[in-house]
C-alpha cells in the first residue's frame, strides 16, 4: 500500500482485478450475493453496475458502511458458528474474496441460479510464505476451487499460484457458471 494512501477507503472502492475481469458475467439486474464482504467493495462494484445486492458479513462496522448505498441490502451473519442464513434463496451471482469456510461450498452450489455466476478469490497453501493467512484451515489445498464447481459448474476461467500485486500472496480463482448458461459466455470485453 502507498504510504498516505487511507487502507480502509482503498479497500472499499477498489474491487479485486480478478473480480472486475468476470463482472461482465452479472447481467444488470442481477441479484448478487457478496458473501463475507466486508466494507463491501465488490457489492459497491454490482450496485453501481446496476445489480441488487446481498452484502453479507459478521462486521455491523463494515455493513453500516453501506447503509446509504442504493441497491445494497445487509446482512449481520456469523457464516462460521451458526446456521446457513440463506437457505431457500437463490441468486444470479455470488462473489467471495479473501475468505474460506468450507463447509459453506454445499450452501454456496446451491444457492447459486442455474445460470448463475460464481466468483471466487482467496489465499492457498503457499502463501505462509508471505504472511497472513498462514493457517491452513484458511487457506485452500491445489485444484480445490476446481474442486468446488466440480460437475454442477462450467469453468470459464481458473488461476492459482504466486501474484504480485498490492503485496505478495499466493491465491486461487475461479469464475464459474452454471450449467444453464448459455455457451459460451461472452469473453470479457475489455
Amino acid at each position: 500500500m502507498t504510504p498516505g494512501v487511507d487502507c480502509a477507503a482503498h479497500a472499499v472502492a477498489v474491487p479485486s482485478p480478478w473480480i472486475a475481469r468476470f463482472a461482465h458475467l452479472v447481467p444488470r439486474g442481477a441479484r448478487v450475493l457478496d458473501l463475507a464482504c466486508g466494507f463491501g467493495r465488490h457489492a459497491r462494484h454490482f450496485a453501481a453496475r446496476g445489480c441488487s445486492v446481498l452484502a453479507v458479513d459478521r462486521d455491523r462496522a463494515g455493513l453500516a458502511s453501506m447503509d446509504a448505498v442504493a441497491g445494497i441490502e445487509t446482512l449481520a451473519a456469523d457464516l462460521e458458528g451458526a446456521p446457513w442464513p440463506l437457505a431457500g434463496r437463490r441468486f444470479d451471482a455470488i462473489v467471495v474474496a479473501n475468505y474460506l469456510h468450507r463447509p459453506l461450498f454445499p450452501q454456496l452450489v446451491a444457492a447459486l441460479a442455474e445460470d448463475g455466476a460464481l466468483l471466487y478469490e482467496t489465499f492457498a497453501r503457499g502463501n505462509e510464505a508471505f504472511g497472513r493467512p498462514s493457517n491452513p484451515a484458511f487457506l485452500l489445498e491445489p485444484g480445490e476451487l476446481l474442486r468446488l464447481a466440480g460437475d454442477g459448474l462450467t469453468v470459464v476461467a481458473f488461476e492459482q499460484g504466486y501474484a504480485a500485486g498490492e503485496r505478495a500472496a499466493v491465491v486461487q480463482r475461479l469464475a464459474a457458471v452454471g450449467p444453464r448458461r448459455a455457451w459460451p459466455p461472452a469473453l470479457d470485453p475489455r
